[in-house]
């Protein structure tokens, strides 16, 4: 791994040469296996884990409830990608791309499918009125952002995240490379922050929804064990500043409890049906005490 690699005229895959997730990761498309996807009591059906792309939707759906909207009440089900459960028929029936998350829209007649984080933010925004400014501008604005994060995350987590943390040997290249545009991606934010509250101004939107799990946990010690030390995270401090602000929002506290499986088990809702779940269904009140 150490000498010069000429990659071959043509490429085959090595299963064995895949780091961390080598298990899930190949290079065709479709179900490895037969599997319908559960369906719950209401029209929104999510399938998900607590990725930052899974709780953007989670965050999103507890924000919508909070504001009243009854019609967002949802269930979520937990896809374990490490098991490969986003390569069952089911699942691809809902994202053909097998990746989390998708939502299913029992509401509509036939059920709709939405896939891609983004697309189901938007699909909510405007399903239910709300989280995206009905200012042209402001609204121009919030969407520039919500696709900024779109095309900007896969350079933390597929590039700076994945050699950083995951991969099996330390390659300074692309360590230094990836690094490199993370930090100017928080500069970015950074200086866009010191004069907007949030991302598309005064108002609290579904930029903000999209960007916060994943630069927020970067910034705060969240992501890729010790990467906030190693991008000097604290330098940026209108990142932190509206990092807390929205860490704070009740809505969120809950969005990124559901469908984790790691941490604090009083912090993981592994399946969230109802709003009563938070209270009785997290892991800490399922699992024996010992």
């Amino acid at each position: 791994m150490t000498e010069e690699y000429t990659p071959p005229k043509v490429w085959t895959w090595n299963k064995e040469n895949g780091g961390t997730f080598a298990s899930i990761n190949r290079p065709v498309s479709g179900a490895t296996h037969d599997k319908e996807l559960p369906v719950g009591k209401h029209p929104l059906q999510l399938y998900s884990l607590a990725t930052p792309n899974g709780q953007k939707v989670t965050i999103m759906l507890e924000e919508l409830l909070a504001q009243g909207h009854s019609g967002a009440e949802y269930d979520a089900w937990l896809i374990r990608i490490g098991d490969g459960d986003q390569f069952s028929s089911g699942f691809v029936s809902a994202n053909p791309n097998s990746k989390i998350p998708a939502l299913m829209d029992h509401s509509a007649s036939p059920a709709r499918r939405v896939f891609e984080s983004g697309s189901i933010l938007l699909y909510l925004a405007e399903k239910f009125g709300a989280f995206l400014p009905r200012d042209p501008a402001a609204r121009t604005e919030a969407m520039n952002w919500l696709f900024w994060q779109m095309g900007a995350a896969p350079y933390l987590g597929g590039g700076f995240g994945h050699f950083y943390a995951y991969a099996p040997v330390k390659i300074e290249y692309a360590i230094d490379r990836f690094t490199m545009e993370v930090k100017r991606q928080l500069d970015v934010l950074d200086k866009h922050l010191a004069d907007n509250r949030f991302m598309a101004g005064d108002e609290y939107s579904i930029a903000d929804m999209a960007i916060w799990p994943w630069y927020g946990r970067l910034v705060t010690g969240g992501a890729y064990g010790d990467a906030a030390t190693f991008i000097d995270a604290q330098s940026y401090k209108n990142v932190l500043r509206w990092q807390a602000e929205i860490a704070e929002r009740p809505a969120v506290q809950r969005g990124v409890m559901v469908n984790r499986t790691s941490g604090d088990p009083s912090e993981q809702l592994w399946e969230r049906h109802d709003a009563s779940d938070f209270d009785t269904r997290t892991q800490d009140k399922l699992e024996p005490q010992s």
